[in-house]
């Protein structure tokens, strides 16, 4: 897998996933979000039940939170025409969803010089690939090349634990 270029100081996260996420992976989520929160890692979210609010949880003070109705820039629309596939049918406020995950993802100043993406995406999708809403966020991470560890799977756990771990952050 390649990944993503970024800052070495970049200790930003995605913290995203379905809304029917099943209990004990949320709390495996807040776990996890707490551990990134003291290795100095900053939350990147939507603020939706579920996955999102489990994640923000467990971050504390260190969180971006995006939500849909929030004053969204107008280079997030590109986005959601470009990734998402099927942009014509969506409505107002689902298009809002789609737009707030390129900022999950790309970070508010995306459209300026020394845009901060995140350095990865820890989410849940209910069949381990990128669907539902939370797919929007995992094509634009993918599209980027970064790398997207879903607790679906549980090897990519594992795969967590061994990327984040030999991160300076002290």
């Amino acid at each position: 897998m390649r990944y993503a270029k970024t800052d070495p100081s970049n200790l930003y996260y995605a913290g995203v996933g379905s809304r029917e996420t099943p209990q004990s992976v949320m709390e495996r989520m807040t776990k996890c979000s707490r551990v990134l929160a003291r290795r100095g890692y900053t939350l990147r979210s939507g603020g939706a039940l579920g996955a999102d609010t489990a994640f923000e949880k467990g971050a504390g003070g260190a969180k971006e939170i995006f939500h849909p109705n929030d004053p969204l820039p107008l280079w997030t629309n590109i986005f959601t025409d470009y990734f998402h596939p099927a942009p014509d049918r969506l409505t107002g406020y689902v298009r809002k969803l789609m737009n707030r995950n390129a900022l999950q993802i790309l970070g508010r100043d995306c459209a300026t010089y020394g845009s901060t993406p995140v350095k990865f995406v820890v989410c849940w999708t209910k069949d381990g690939k990128n669907t539902g809403g939370t797919g929007q966020a995992l094509r634009i991470a993918d599209y980027f090349h970064i790398p997207v560890f879903n607790f679906y799977r549980e090897s990519d756990i594992e795969k967590l634990k061994q990327f984040t771990k030999g991160v300076q952050h002290e």
